[in-house]
């Protein structure tokens, strides 16, 4: 079951809260603070925005650090405006669990450079109740991130 507007303020820590950011069946994440593109750390929150230019990957902190409880699981869509611009986005599930502010995949598909400004509004996140508590929430590697996550990933 997805939990409806009332029940993601009452059951779900999002800090900073907007409740701009509410919507009937989900939360609008924004951008946060970093961004990583073409091995550069770019400081979002001083320069005010970041520039995704065309055939380019990026990833991009979350300005909320979310907090999952053990029976609450989290799905993200990338917001459909910014699907129009030519951006896509890969995103994992959020496990029961988590604790932290989330680092995302963005793609720039298009030609043009597509803008995202700090604090602005780009990905939408779901939450869905399991049948019961996860027996194993999740602890692993990314837990309690508040800057830009690198894949932890062994290299071969």
């Amino acid at each position: 079951m997805m939990l409806p507007d009332w029940k993601i303020r009452k059951e779900i820590l999002i800090e900073p809260f907007s409740e701009k950011s509410l919507q009937s069946a989900g939360y609008d994440l924004r951008v946060g603070e970093e961004a990583y593109i073409n091995g550069e750390l770019i400081d979002v929150k001083e320069a005010g925005k970041v520039v995704l230019p065309p055939k380019t990957y990026a990833l991009i902190l979350t300005l909320e650090r979310i907090r999952l409880p053990n029976d609450i699981m989290g799905d993200m869509k990338l917001r459909s405006s910014l699907a129009r611009e030519g951006l896509l986005g890969s995103f994992a599930w959020v496990d029961p669990g988590w604790d932290g502010n989330l680092t995302l995949g963005i793609y720039n598909a298009s030609n043009e450079a597509v803008e995202l400004t700090y604090g602005e509004r780009f990905v939408q996140i779901a939450f869905i109740r399991l049948e019961g508590p996860a027996k194993k929430p999740y602890r692993g590697n990314y837990q309690g991130s508040s800057s830009i996550a690198l894949s932890k990933r062994r290299k071969r």
